[in-house]
């Protein structure tokens, strides 16, 4: 589906074509797993539509117009904008994840931690086996 038409769409429309596409693409992703259908180019149109029907929900949900970005002139270098626009509310700080090289840490800090002891009881093991042979 083209983004102006859904951008076109009215609410009520925008939600039944998300349902309908969800609908779709649990029904392709049924279909592939019992074999019935091998074709992954409907199933990535789909997710991609689906995608793009969210994407315009939820500006409309925040306000977000692009197309007054589109058409607003900007001012000449040395020109002073008058206008006070409002501040747009800031939106709500995310709680940031742990970067892939702080997880590589961590993962390598448990795997030695782990190792360690398996060593240890790797000599006691051995010496046990040399006692056994005098």
């Amino acid at each position: 589906m083209n983004i102006e038409k859904i951008r076109n769409l009215g609410p009520e429309e925008l939600s039944q074509q998300q349902r309908e596409a969800a609908d779709q693409l649990f029904r392709l992703k049924f279909q592939l797993k019992m074999g019935q259908t091998t074709g992954v180019k409907k199933m990535r149109e789909l997710r991609k539509d689906l995608a793009r029907i969210k994407t315009i929900a939820r500006e409309r949900e925040l306000g977000i117009t692009n197309t007054a970005a589109v058409n607003t002139p900007t001012p000449a270098a040395g020109a002073v904008d008058t206008k006070q626009q409002p501040a747009a509310a800031a939106p709500a700080k995310r709680q940031s994840k742990p970067s892939r090289a702080v997880a590589k840490k961590k993962s390598a800090a448990k795997k030695r931690a782990s190792a360690a002891p398996k060593k240890q009881k790797q000599k006691t093991v051995a010496k046990k086996k040399a006692k056994a042979k005098k």
